[in-house]
Formats: C-alpha cells, structure tokens, sequence
C-alpha cells in the first residue's frame, strides 16, 4: 500500500497598511483576518493535535497584529466606534460606503440582519449620501455591529456561549453592546501569536518566515533577472538591485520570528514563492534551511522534465513530490515544489461543494500521486496557498472543509500529514537542482510585479528617492533616529503589495488608494529628513478607473443555431467572457474545464454557449454529470443539463429545486463547443427585467469549475425593439 506525506503550508500575508508619519491606517483587513482566520486557521489545528502542517507568518503581519493589541486602529474601527448620533456627515458616508466590504453570499446573505442592512442599503445603485435617509440610529448602529460581527470565525461562537449569544440577538444592539464586542475583538487579536507559538511548540505546526515587507527578492537582487522569463521585457530605468536592501529584510524577519516564537525559522517562503539562484547564499547566511516555490519553477529549472501535459496531468511526478538541493558555492538549500493544481483546488474550487465531498476529493488526489510515484517512501505533496483570503467564499467560512479534511487525513493510513520541515529531515534530498529558475509561482515570472508601465514606474519613483536617502545620509546633516524613520518607509515601499495592484494584472475599488499609500510612504522619506518631496510623488501611478463590471453587454440580436458547431458569426455579437482569476487578491494558475463563455439573446430566447480547455466539448464534458446554469434573477432557478457531453443532452428547467416544465423547453447541444437556449417566457421574464447568471460545472456533489468565479453574469430582458434602440443611443 503506497503512503504519501501531505505538506500542507498555509502562507498568511497582508500589505503593511499604517501610514506611520501619521498614525493613520485606511484598511481594517489585518484586524478583520485576525479575527476569522488567524485566529480560526489556528483553532481547526487544535481541534485535531495528530494533523501536522506548515504555516507562513508574514513579519509585517505580525507587527500589525501587535500594533491593534497595544491599542492601534483603523479608519473602520474608529467609525464603529462612533456613536451613532455623532456621526458627523463623512464618517457617515464612509459607513454605508465601506461597512459591507464582505462577499454577499457568504458572509452578508446567512446573517438576516446585516441583509436586511444590505438591502436597505442598495449599494449597487445608491451613493451613501443618497441611501442616508434609508438608516435610523438603531440602523447604523446594528450596521457597525454586524461589519465586524460577521468576520468572527465560527469555532470562536461554538467556543464562547456569550459571544454566540450576542449574535444570535441579531438586532437592535445599544452602543454599550458594540464597545463589548470591539473590546472582545481586541483581546481575540492578542490570542494569535501565543496560540501559534503553542502550536509549534508542541511540535505540531512548523512557523516560517518570509522576507520582512514581503518584497521580490530577486527584483531586489537584480532586476535583469526578470528577463530569465521574459527576454523582451520593458524594464524600469534604473535596472540593478538593492543586495543590501534584500539582506535587511531576511535579517529582520529572522530576528522578528525568534523574538515572537523563541526560536529562529528554519523554513522560508520567499514572497510570492519568488527564487533565483543569488539568493541561496543569502538565505543561508542567516540560518534558512529549505525554502518553497511552485512546480513550474522545477519544469523550467529542468529544462521542461517536469510540466503537465493539456489534461493537467504531471509528467514526471517521482521528481515534482519530492524533495530537491540548490546550490551556490558552499550555500546549500532544500526546496519543495508545491502542486499548484492541489493548491488551487483549495482557494478556488472547494468552496461550491459540501466540504466532507471536498476533503473527500483532495484525499483521492493525494491517493492518486502515492499510486503514481509507485510507493516511495520520500514521496512529499506540497500544497501551498493563501491562508486567508479563500475562506470568505466559503459558505461556512470552510469549516466543514477543513474539519473533514483534518480529521480524515489523520486517520487514513495512505496519507502521512507532515511539517516541510520534518519530512525533508527525515528524507534528505539526494539530488541537486544545477541552476534554480528565477520566476515567482505565478506563471513562473514576475509579470505581475515589473513590466508594465505602471509598475516600471513605481520602481523609479523608488529609485529616485532612495537615492535622495542615500545621498542625505552621506551628507552627514541627519541624525540617526531621522535616517532609520526614513530608511524603513523605503523597506515597506519595496514590499510586492503595491505593485500587485498596478498594471493590468488586477484590479480592486482601492486601486486609487493602494496607489497612494505608496507614494506618500516615498513622500514621508523626504518629511522624515525635513525636505519637500518632488511634485511627481503627488501624481497618480495608476490609471485604473473603477473595476470593470464582470461582462460587457450585446451589441445585437443573435441568430443562433443549436447544433454545437463552431459557427464564427453566429456569436460575434454576442458577450464574450474568457475563463479566468477574478478574485483580485488571489490569482488562479491552473486551468478548469472552461476556456470561454458565450451569452446573449435573440427576441425569445437567452443563449448560452461553452468553449472548453483542451479539446472539443463532447470530450471534456464527458467528465461531468452534469451542466448547471443558476439564476439569482429569476430567482430560484437553474436550467440543468444532463450528460452534456451526449450530441443532444437532455434539459430541465427548474424553479425551487424541483422541474417547472418539461425538458423540451431547454434546446442543448455538444459537439466542438455546447450550446443551450432557453426561451424567456419559461423562465417568466419580460422585457426590461434583470438577468443575473452564472455556468457550472458538476461531478456528484462537487463543483469542478464556475464561471464567473466569483459574482455572476448580468444582462437585461431585450425588448422586441432591442437593436434600433441600441443604435439611437
């Protein structure tokens, strides 16, 4: 019976959000994690003391965290502490603009107050200055309560019967009652550190560290190292690195792990799994032994021995899970590769189906890799992603996820959960890596970071005021107290967060704001020194305007035959929709089953078309049951295809879980693509009446891909008149 170790790794990361020349800090996103995830990742670990994992703690994180607990704040907790009836005008605004930043589905709909508070809101179509007259003083105030009320983690209410008690209340909360829950909040930040640090010292958990602001490191080494990838690439004007920079941050975040957990790491997630071969002697210098990235970074560090063929099947598994060396002169390292289809399955997937049917998927998986790398003993999964950020999307917060997998993994005698550490110990890799790729874990580059005009930039506007500090610090006119101040404001503005957010990688509403915070962290160099910062650190970087909706809109009427050919003109006007990452913090590298959608509409009926990944659609839909399209509007109804591969599957509309009609309704075909058609009298829509839609795909229980992956599809009922009135406007 083959055994495998499965090396869970949870990486749990924010930007640094204080401005500290101010005190101000515009996110409340530290605080809120704090409280749902720090805090709740650690619990299911207590929960379950056989289950052994890896978990990544960010120092700048940690240093937030410690910040809040000695009484720090945020421009959201201070507005929840307001009373209501002294809201002056902004914070009131700012309240009903930013106090439902949570996603609807999982987190605002299960709590019947706070969507009663959504609603009344409307904040799809109404400016806060206009939904005002919609709130009373027991309105807001219950708004402030249920803001944070609703990013507690469910095993703190299964814990504390007073805290449960007080949501279950639901409404109508006194302003006593909300200092209560912000107070208990505060203390449940302070249980963080030590309950980790108890963790990995009852040897369950290994702590690991990452780069202090969470820069690129090699974009801090040597620029020109992202042309490994990219050999076109447009790079800043400045294009060497900061070594010395780079050093700083590895040497602080050794410092601050062993002064927090009473010993220094042993393990390192380079930031965004960024590598390259310089930084192994610098890593080791200061005590690192094994370091992680994603398997691509193998693939290329092999010359493409290890990849995945267009199903997503490994080539070569005996050599992705298992352990490796890299090497520079007399600096040595381990390194894990981690599954990034594992990984994603995780932060992307499991969150539409039941979590036992999910654990009971990831188990097969890992059953499947011990099968095909045939019993060996050194045979290590790792599974590396965010700890945070998936779980919003969980209708249970991933619970029933992470309390099925947990419990299951420990008792199957196949799977061995393990530390990265440990098991590298235990199995010393035999085998050196000749040269380690220089790439991150996505796409094994660092588009995401340089390249872009925005984000080259940014780099600039970097360089020209470190250079400003470099000089004034030679001057000898500052004292040393002024230089520090100023040499931290360039660390945190070398952290990967801010340039995260420019180019056209992705986008957030705060855009605007990310932009900001990282200029005037530029700017406070030049006030911490007693000078005027240039004009050009008070001009945008980016020109992001607002998100971009999920789908643009018809531009006519289709004529569409349902036959499953890929008939070109029948679809050119219609919405065209490629499958891909829509959740801004996080970025999806495997493919699913879906490569594009396609909708729109002739008079009568809404059209749906799929285009797969890999092959014609009567193929890859033969690994499904079934064809799922949900509607939230007309709500309650789904139009489900059964066996959507067959050349005509068989449709049912249904309204409230059960067939409203009878399948002949729904016209269905495969063939190179799928094609569906529903008329809109069946589904009791007429002209002018929103249709909000998403496509998924199902196995059993499980939800093996969605489109849109977050949010849904949004069109209009077209009237008969639909094209001569899109072509006066």
């Amino acid at each position: 019976m083959s055994q495998v170790a499965l090396a869970l790794m949870w990486h749990q990361h924010q930007p640094y959000y204080p401005d500290d020349a101010t005190g101000e800090n515009p996110m409340p996103w530290v605080r809120l994690h704090a409280v749902k995830d720090y805090l709740g990742m650690a619990l299911h670990l207590e929960e379950v003391p056989e289950f052994r994992c890896t978990i990544n703690l960010v120092p700048s994180l940690l240093q937030q965290l410690e910040a809040y607990v000695d009484g720090a704040t945020d421009r959201h907790l201070s507005v929840s502490r307001m009373p209501v009836d002294g809201l002056e005008r902004d914070d009131l605004y700012y309240l009903l603009d930013n106090f439902f930043m949570a996603f609807e589905d999982a987190m605002i709909r299960p709590h019947a107050r706070y969507h009663e508070l959504y609603m009344m809101r409307s904040s799809w179509c109404l400016s806060g200055e206009q939904a005002r007259t919609r709130f009373r003083p027991r309105d807001l105030r219950d708004l402030q309560v249920w803001s944070n009320l609703a990013w507690f983690h469910p095993l703190l209410f299964e814990k504390d019967a007073e805290l449960a008690a007080f949501r279950d209340r639901g409404r109508d909360y006194s302003e006593e009652d909300k200092h209560w829950l912000l107070d208990r909040q505060r203390e449940l930040i302070g249980q963080v550190v030590p309950l980790h640090r108890k963790l990995a010292e009852r040897g369950q958990v290994e702590l690991t560290t990452t780069p202090y602001y969470h820069p690129i490191l090699p974009l801090l080494l040597d620029k020109k190292l992202a042309r490994e990838a990219m050999p076109d690439v447009p790079l800043p004007a400045y294009r060497e690195g900061y070594p010395e920079d780079a050093e700083v941050h590895v040497r602080r975040a050794v410092e601050s792990h062993e002064r927090r957990f009473g010993a220094p790491p042993k393990g390192m997630w380079p930031s965004e799994g960024s590598v390259c071969q310089a930084l192994i002697p610098l890593l080791a210098r200061h005590g690192i032994e094994w370091i992680a990235t994603d398997e691509e970074i193998l693939g290329c560090s092999t010359g493409g021995l290890v990849g995945r063929d267009g199903r997503g099947h490994v080539r070569r598994p005996d050599l992705l899970y298992r352990g490796w060396n890299v090497r520079e002169g007399d600096s040595q390292l381990g390194i894990v590769f981690r599954d990034h289809s594992m990984s994603d399955q995780v932060g992307f997937h499991y969150q539409r189906s039941p979590g036992p049917a999910a654990a009971g998927d990831f188990l097969a998986k890992l059953h499947a890799i011990g099968d095909a790398c045939q019993g060996n003993a050194s045979t290590v999964v790792p599974v590396v992603l965010d700890g945070e950020n998936c779980w919003e999307y969980f209708p249970d917060g991933g619970v029933s996820f992470l309390r099925s997998l947990y419990h299951a993994a420990v008792r199957d005698p196949r799977i061995k959960p393990v530390t990265v550490g440990e098991h590298l110990r235990e199995h010393p890799p035999g085998d050196t890596l000749h040269r380690l790729f220089a790439g991150s874990w996505i796409s094994h580059n660092f588009a995401i970071w340089v390249g872009h005009s925005e984000d080259n930039a940014g780099w600039d506007a970097l360089h020209e005021t470190r250079s400003f500090l470099v000089r004034e610090q030679e001057s000898g006119r500052h004292d040393a107290t002024q230089l520090a101040r100023a040499w931290e404001e360039i660390y945190i503005a070398e952290g990967s967060d801010w340039f995260w957010w420019y180019g056209d990688d992705h986008s957030c509403a705060q855009d605007a704001l990310f932009d900001h915070l990282f200029r005037k962290h530029l700017r406070n160099v030049y006030a911490f020194l007693g000078c005027d910062p240039p004009g050009s650190l008070f001009t945008p970087i980016s020109r992001a305007g607002s998100p971009r909706p999920v789908n643009d809109q018809p531009r006519s009427f289709l004529n569409v035959k349902i036959d499953g050919r890929a008939t070109y003109f029948e679809w050119i006007d219609g919405v065209r929709y490629v499958c891909g990452n829509d959740r801004g913090t996080m970025t999806l590298v495997t493919k699913g089953l879906m490569h594009v959608v396609w909708f729109g509409f002739d008079a009568e009926r809404l059209l749906v078309r799929v285009d797969t990944e890999g092959g014609p659609a009567w193929e890859r839909l033969a690994e499904i049951d079934r064809l799922r399209i949900g509607f939230v509007d007309p709500s309650e109804r789904e139009v489900v295809i059964v066996q959507p591969s067959m050349e005509r599957p068989v449709g049912y509309l249904n309204h409230a879980g059960r067939p409203s009609i009878n399948g002949t309704t729904v016209a269905a075909a495969s063939g190179v693509i799928f094609e569906m058609a529903v008329p809109f009298d069946r589904l009791e829509l007429k002209p002018g009446d929103p249709i909000r839609f998403y496509v998924e795909l199902l196995k059993g229980e499980s939800s093996l891909d969605r489109a849109p992956r977050e949010g849904v599809f949004e069109l209009t009922t077209p009237s008969p008149d639909f094209e001569r009135i899109l072509w006066q406007v």
